[in-house]
């Protein structure tokens, strides 16, 4: 008789138990945490699918930076929308997804990007690390925000890590978007 380690065991009495739940029906109940980030999928994917990061998506793509935002992590990702892009200035965004200017779109994403997974609750006011090498001022005085940018949907988890979905583009330090117009 073959003895089942314990992490075996466990595996093989989730999928039992999510295939009777599935069977039976019945009321629908609040999946815990580990469940609803295991079937959430990756930052990017999650990003992909919430309807209001399209921009961004595109963004990190052109960036090559799909495969990092689909790593391990953890990270936490302060991500503009759709609606914090298209304020950027005119011809700005056209700008940053040209090929000749990947490293400085490279530059201000992972600038959007704190190794960990920090929710909301857990955001105390002062300076915190990027993934890019600068830091970034966070403020709860008036709800959270990140250098100015306003944190309007909060805790989207994945199984990476967590958004923050902010309305605006954040600059790092030394990068001047009105420079790409001038190309």
């Amino acid at each position: 008789m073959k003895v089942l380690r314990p992490a075996a065991f466990a595996a093989m009495a989730l999928v039992a138990a999510l295939t009777l739940s599935a069977c039976f029906g019945g009321k629908e109940e609040k999946m815990d945490s580990a469940s609803e980030q295991m079937a959430a999928g990756t930052i990017v994917d999650v990003a992909s699918g919430a309807g209001n990061f399209a921009t961004l998506v595109a963004a990190v793509t052109a960036a090559d930076l799909v495969e990092t935002l689909s790593g391990e992590g953890p990270f936490t990702v302060f991500a503009p929308t759709d609606e914090a892009f298209a304020a950027l200035p005119a011809g700005v965004l056209d700008a940053l997804l040209l090929p000749e200017n990947k490293a400085t779109l490279a530059k201000i994403l992972t600038y959007h990007v704190v190794s960990g997974k920090v929710m909301a609750a857990d955001v105390t006011d002062g300076d915190v690390a990027t993934v890019e090498g600068s830091t970034i001022k966070l403020s709860t005085a008036s709800g959270v925000t990140v250098n100015g940018a306003t944190v309007v949907s909060a805790d989207v988890a994945a199984s990476n890590g967590v958004i923050h979905a902010i309305d605006a583009v954040i600059l790092p330090p030394g990068v001047d978007v009105a420079k790409l117009l001038k190309k």
